[in-house]
């Protein structure tokens, strides 16, 4: 809630000591997207326009007016992703298109997004992966083209703008996000503005390239001097690259001049704010989400990959050791996380690098994977009244034992994603399920599941169908008395199916095989 203070007061220290146009130093921003800068620059933020302009901005309204030849732009900015969603849930919106991200599972107060998304009377979702948990609100999907079955441009956070071409032409009917928007937007000029047509007449991602770049010229990332043969005859070039220039610019204010009316840099003093969410004697720890190394984002993509579960196969709390003693809880056991919006049931992990009093929690893991809405189920919707990015990092929660004492572990090798979908639906019904992969040549699905009683015996029969442990040379054990069941399924004398329930003691062993 107060993250772009904290960054003035950076920018700050870099100045009052001299730390800026000079190499190897100066304040750089690692953004969570390779493109975030290439996103701000094009203008596709609720209060930006192309070129570093501010849409609450009559003289930068009106530039792009002129040059895009319409009368005027919308007055005021739109709404940012909170509020946005707000204006959803209560009804303000009846209409939403969401592309290239996954609200229902990256947003915080995810209760809240959830309901709103149930809300909404029309929903357009263009992802390229069906699984994510927005599609399943989608009134209308639209197949779209993934990151290498495009072609466009990136900017990283040294300013350094890349030709990205496509490596494999997108599958079906998926296409790119801008010609499905294009298509869209003629559709809709031929209602609104008949006698004028020829807004969106791109013909491809290069001519899109060529009118942005225009609208840079005379800006402070003036890249009027670039083109897509250029970056593929020099390679990626940093801005500004003006008309006429030979080469980018490597660093800013190197001669100590900056982009205001005096030519100073000028210093922001912003109070402090503290977070808008303090730790309590309820809610004792302050929760922090974050990455791992081998997962990304919401693992629409990475999620499928099943080496990459390896590092760490299922979410997991972390808590310092002594977090662990003081709360008499062992390392793996299932605890539930709780804060002021909703609650988790997953395992946890001693961990040292955490300092006592914090909790840390991976941001990868929604609904899909695991029961209860993901990690944003718990962290708030308060967001900073700059940039308005929300304060996904601090958040109060408790942590306590749960007693779940029957437990399934489940294991198959064939045809992985039919199953995962349909096993997805009958774990439904248990305090807690998680499912991941495993595996390099052979890659296998995993279900982890945990329930307050053991379920009846159609539950676990339907279960059985899913996994094809019903019939063939199948391996069974029953124990009725103790509700413990084990069945294994041997082909060519390997095991290709597991389920163990009520009592899951082998499942390490036999993760194992499939590491």
């Amino acid at each position: 809630s107060a993250g772009s203070a904290k960054t003035s007061a950076l920018i700050n220290l870099h100045l009052a000591t001299g730390k800026i146009g000079r190499a190897g130093c100066g304040p750089f921003s690692l953004t969570g997207q390779p493109n975030a800068m290439g996103g701000r620059e094009t203008g596709s933020l609720a209060n930006l326009l192309p070129g570093h302009r501010e849409a609450a901005d009559p003289g930068h309204r009106a530039e792009v007016a002129h040059y895009w030849g319409v009368e005027q732009l919308p007055t005021s900015p739109g709404l940012s992703a909170i509020e946005l969603f707000d204006a959803v849930h209560d009804g303000r919106i009846k209409a939403l298109w969401i592309a290239c991200t996954n609200p229902a599972q990256s947003l915080p107060d995810q209760r809240k997004i959830h309901e709103a998304l149930a809300r909404c009377p029309f929903v357009v979702v263009q992802e390229a992966f069906a699984g994510t948990e927005t599609c399943q609100y989608a009134d209308l999907l639209l197949p779209a083209a993934s990151g290498g079955e495009k072609e466009g441009s990136v900017t990283n956070s040294e300013r350094r703008i890349s030709h990205v071409r496509r490596a494999v032409p997108p599958p079906g009917e998926a296409r790119q996000d801008w010609n499905i928007v294009c298509d869209f937007a003629r559709r809709l000029e031929g209602h609104l503005r008949p006698a004028k047509p020829g807004l969106f007449a791109f013909a491809d991602s290069r001519s899109l390239f060529d009118e942005y770049k225009l609208l840079t010229a005379g800006r402070d990332l003036d890249l009027s001097g670039l083109s897509y043969a250029l970056l593929d005859r020099l390679g990626p070039q940093q801005w500004p690259f003006p008309t006429g220039a030979e080469q980018g610019t490597a660093r800013l204010y190197a001669d100590g001049r900056f982009p205001t009316a005096s030519g100073r840099a000028q210093l922001v003093a912003e109070p402090y704010r503290a977070a808008q969410e303090k730790r309590d004697a309820r809610y004792p720890l302050t929760l922090n989400t974050g990455r791992l190394r081998d997962q990304w984002h919401g693992m629409s993509r990475t999620g499928t990959c099943a080496r990459l579960f390896g590092h760490e196969e299922e979410a997991l709390v972390h808590l310092h050791p002594e977090e662990l003693r003081r709360r008499q809880l062992r390392d793996g056991q299932l605890v539930r996380l709780k804060s002021r919006r909703g609650a988790l049931i997953l395992p946890v992990s001693a961990d040292d690098s955490v300092r006592p009093g914090q909790a840390f929690l991976p941001m990868h893991w929604g609904d899909r994977f695991l029961k209860g809405l993901g990690c944003n189920v718990l962290t708030l919707p308060a967001f900073d009244p700059l940039s308005k990015q929300p304060e996904l990092k601090h958040a109060g929660v408790q942590v306590e034992s749960v007693e779940l004492p029957w437990r399934l572990f489940a294991l198959v090798e064939t045809d992985i994603q039919a199953r995962f979908e349909a096993l997805r639906a009958l774990c439904e019904v248990f305090d807690h399920a998680s499912f991941s992969l495993a595996g390099r040549e052979r890659p296998a699905l995993l279900v982890s599941a945990a329930h307050h009683e053991a379920p009846g015996a159609d539950l676990l029969e339907r279960i059985d169908r899913q996994l094809e442990l019903l019939d063939g040379p199948i391996l069974a054990y029953d124990d009725p008395r103790r509700a413990i069941g084990k069945r294994v399924r041997l082909e060519d004398g390997r095991i290709v199916a597991v389920r163990l329930a009520g009592e899951t003691l082998a499942r390490d062993w036999l993760k194992e095989l499939w590491r």
